[in-house]
C-alpha cells in the first residue's frame, strides 16, 4: 500500500439562499439573536466548517447507496462493512470517510487504510467581502424571525430568530483526496466525491434544510490546474412523461 499522490479540488461555495450552521452558544446577549451562526472567533466572520461538508455529503451518500437500513441509523462503519465485505459501495465510503473501528474489526481497518478525504473549513472569499465592503453594507448575517401559528385562532406565538449568512455569501473552498496503490494499481474514488457534492447541491447543508435554508452551489471548481465539474445525478433527470 503506497500513497501515489494527493489530489486537491478546489473552488467557491455560493449562498442560493441564507445558512445556517449553529455555534452551539450558550450565552444570549443583549440584542443578538437566540441562535447564532457559527464565526470565526478572531475576524468575527461566519464560515463553513470542514465537518459540516463532511457529515452531511456522508449522510447523503450512505442514503444514496442503501446503507442507512444496514446501519439501524447510525453512522456506517467498520463493524457494518465487515458484515458485508462485497458492498463496492459502503467499502468506498469507509475508505473516504473513514469509520469507528474496534478490536473485531483490525484485519478490515488495516486492509483499507488511512482515511482518504480531508474536508476544510471554508472561509468567506476575500473578494466578495471586499464588493459587500464597496457597497457599503458590512452585514454578512441577517436575523431571520420566525414563528409558530395557532391553527385555529391563526395567531402567532412563541417567536425565535435565527441568524443566517446572507444569500449571495461566498466561501472558498477546498478538500484534498489521498490517492493510494494498494498493488493492484491507483484507486479511483473520485466519482463518489463528485457524486457527493451533487447530491449536496441538491439537498441542502445547515439546519432547516426543508424550511428554505442552506441552498448552495459549488461554483469554479478545479482539480488542480484543470477544470471540474460535477455530473449530471439521475434525481435531476426529467421523466419521458413529465407535463
Amino acid at each position: 500500500m503506497q500513497l501515489t499522490r494527493i489530489q486537491k479540488i478546489t473552488g467557491k461555495i455560493v449562498l442560493k439562499s441564507g445558512l445556517h450552521i449553529g455555534a452551539g452558544d450558550t450565552e444570549m446577549r443583549i440584542g443578538g439573536t437566540d441562535n447564532p451562526v457559527v464565526k470565526d472567533p478572531l475576524s468575527g466572520q461566519p464560515y463553513i466548517p470542514g465537518s459540516s461538508l463532511k457529515g452531511k455529503i456522508r449522510s447523503l451518500l450512505e442514503w444514496r447507496h442503501g446503507l442507512v437500513a444496514t446501519a439501524n441509523g447510525s453512522p456506517y462503519s467498520f463493524k457494518h462493512l465487515a458484515r458485508e465485505e462485497g458492498n463496492t459501495a459502503g467499502r468506498q465510503l469507509i475508505t473516504l470517510f473513514g469509520g469507528a473501528p474496534d478490536k473485531d474489526t483490525e484485519k478490515l481497518v488495516g486492509a483499507i487504510g488511512p482515511t482518504r478525504l480531508a474536508f476544510w473549513d471554508c472561509p468567506l472569499n476575500a473578494d466578495w467581502k471586499t464588493t459587500v465592503a464597496d457597497a457599503r453594507n458590512l452585514l454578512t448575517t441577517e436575523a431571520k424571525s420566525e414563528n409558530t401559528i395557532d391553527r385555529i385562532s391563526g395567531v402567532a406565538a412563541n417567536p425565535r430568530f435565527t441568524e443566517r449568512v446572507i444569500a449571495g455569501a461566498e466561501f472558498d473552498f477546498t478538500l484534498t483526496l489521498k490517492v493510494i496503490d494498494a498493488g493492484s494499481g491507483e484507486e479511483d474514488l473520485l466519482p463518489m466525491v463528485l457524486e457527493g457534492m451533487k447530491l449536496l447541491e441538491l439537498d441542502s447543508l445547515g439546519g432547516s434544510g426543508s424550511r428554505g435554508y442552506g441552498k448552495i452551489e459549488f461554483r469554479e471548481l478545479a482539480i488542480g490546474d484543470a477544470p471540474l465539474a460535477l455530473p449530471v445525478h439521475p434525481f435531476e433527470e426529467t421523466p419521458h412523461d413529465a407535463r
